[in-house]
């Protein structure tokens, strides 16, 4: 029943939606997802991508303004008028990438690999073809019908164009920065971002270049590229064979923009040193060598102090030593020169709770929460509900952090069973019946809520010998541990007949967390 209605349902969206004309390979397509949703869907996930991957680079602003100019001069001639954006995100990783509806970004750690304009033109029209050409949309639309009944039924509930869609949360914006594309997309994203190089005035030659030199370092693994532009742009020898061949069909003689690019990223160029340092003095402290890490931040400020994420890092060294007046002058250093990234300020919210300033700490976790929502945000908002009495709040808070499979996912889990099992404890414990081999009626409980439960109390339904229909409660003995189950004999019985085996049924009454 359930595949015929995922197939009726899959069917009534190709039958609203039908076939469309692709703006950029001018080929027939279906298109389940409207223009407008695409559009909707990169503008409420361009944020949440950001802020999870290091947030926007902000020390020297005129690089932005620099990538910005040459991402719009592409964008004024690509064969599709999307709201483009273009934004550098502050992370050494070499990377960009492209949500649906034109929200593109580009990596620091890239644009320092980059040799002039035309190459970074080349990295920027390749995005703009996933996004004019609805790779990304694409994408979306084999999750859609993976997931054809699941999808119906968020249509049928709610008065929007796929509204399922338009959920801001962390994983989705996750799902969609990092999926990778098929060879066919890569192939068409390499193809026409060499057109638009050529109509906006490069040199399409930059393409191939910048190919080989994404093979040299992934054949030669000399850098990190593998966890970065790789893993969803993946290089090959037949992609610089591709461009080649393509350049050769363009117009030659376009500008590579070698001193404009060189001028405009010499701010970057300067400052590698003091990223590097970052860059090991995060790995230091993740390895929990806390004096080396501090070394390396304080290294890090003295070659460059306007550099927000180095402060930060202080901070975080001096939480994690448990100072936090000290880690709060940090993070109070990192937000002054940049008040537009979340980690920030949760990270002195979190400080701030470890002191008792419980509102300074609140307002804080609840703007660092509007960046990124995160589970420690979350977790600790939803402690904060708790002490205010405020139940309801709490369990929402402590259910969204419990997304999360970080330790605080995990920890937010189970603040929000203690909260939810006396409510809903049939959600927690599962309950068999069976019969033992003289008929009478045994019961296997199984405690599945991560934590010790007692006090349980069930009904249990059944017909006597006289065919009337019986409840009887009965108290489970003793606590039953997280994972462990319990089998108990009811006494009930013998149950001979179908009617008596259809009537049984259990429901559990009560159960409390044994703490």
């Amino acid at each position: 029943m359930m595949r015929w209605l995922a197939f009726f349902l899959i069917a009534a969206l190709f039958t609203l939606t039908g076939c469309t004309v692709n703006p950029v390979t001018g080929k027939n397509e279906f298109a389940l997802i409207g223009e407008s949703t695409e559009i909707n869907t990169g503008v409420q996930n361009y944020q949440p991508s950001r802020q999870m991957q290091g947030g926007d680079y902000t020390t020297h602003p005129q690089v932005t303004r620099y990538v910005q100019q040459v991402g719009q001069k592409l964008a004024a001639v690509s064969d599709r008028q999307l709201p483009y954006e273009f934004n550098v995100i502050n992370d050494s990783t070499p990377n960009a990438w492209a949500l649906p509806g034109g929200k593109i970004a580009i990596n620091r750690g890239l644009l320092v690999e980059l040799d002039n304009e035309a190459e970074l033109a080349a990295v920027l029209g390749h995005e703009i073809v996933h996004a004019a050409a609805r790779h990304g949309a694409k994408g979306m639309e084999r999750g859609m019908l993976l997931q054809g009944a699941v999808l119906a039924a968020s249509i049928a509930s709610e008065n929007s164009e796929y509204s399922a869609l338009a959920t801001s949360g962390a994983s989705i914006a996750a799902q969609l920065v990092n999926q990778k594309y098929g060879r066919d997309a890569e192939r068409e994203s390499d193809y026409y971002g060499m057109h638009y190089m050529a109509r906006a005035g490069y040199d399409p030659s930059a393409a191939i270049k910048l190919q080989q030199t994404f093979v040299r370092l992934s054949e030669g693994r000399e850098s990190n590229w593998l966890t970065g532009l790789f893993a969803s742009h993946p290089p090959s020898q037949e992609r610089v064979d591709a461009n080649r061949q393509t350049a050769a069909t363009l117009p030659q003689g376009g500008t590579l923009g070698i001193k404009s690019y060189q001028q405009a990223m010499a701010p970057l160029l300067a400052d590698r040193e003091a990223y590097q340092a970052y860059d090991e003095g995060r790995k230091a402290l993740s390895d929990g060598d806390t004096p080396l890490a501090l070394a390396l931040a304080e290294k890090a400020l003295r070659l460059q102090p306007a550099e927000a994420l180095f402060h930060s890092l202080r901070g975080d060294i001096r939480f994690k030593q448990q100072r936090y007046d000290d880690a709060i002058i940090n993070y109070d250093r990192a937000i002054t020169r940049n008040d537009s990234y979340f980690h920030y300020y949760l990270q002195r919210g979190l400080a701030k709770k470890q002191l008792g300033q419980t509102n300074e700490a609140r307002a804080d976790l609840e703007k660092s929460n509007a960046f990124l929502p995160t589970a420690p945000a979350q977790a600790a908002l939803g402690q904060f509900a708790l002490q205010r009495g405020d139940r309801n709040l709490a369990k929402k808070l402590f259910a969204s952090a419990a997304q999360s499979s970080s330790a605080v996912g995990q920890q937010a889990r189970l603040d929000f069973v203690r909260l939810d099992l006396s409510e809903h404890p049939e959600k927690y414990l599962d309950i068999d019946l069976a019969l033992d081999r003289s008929g009478y009626l045994a019961m296997a409980l199984t405690n599945n809520s991560g934590l010790p439960v007692d006090t349980v109390v069930v009904q249990i339904q059944f017909l006597d010998n006289s065919s009337r229909l019986r409840r009887v409660q009965t108290s489970i003995p003793g606590t039953i541990e997280r994972d462990a189950s319990r089998t108990l004999s009811t006494g009930i019985g013998p149950v001979t007949t179908d009617k008596q085996r259809k009537a049984l049924g259990v429901k559990i009454l009560q159960a409390d967390i044994a703490e």
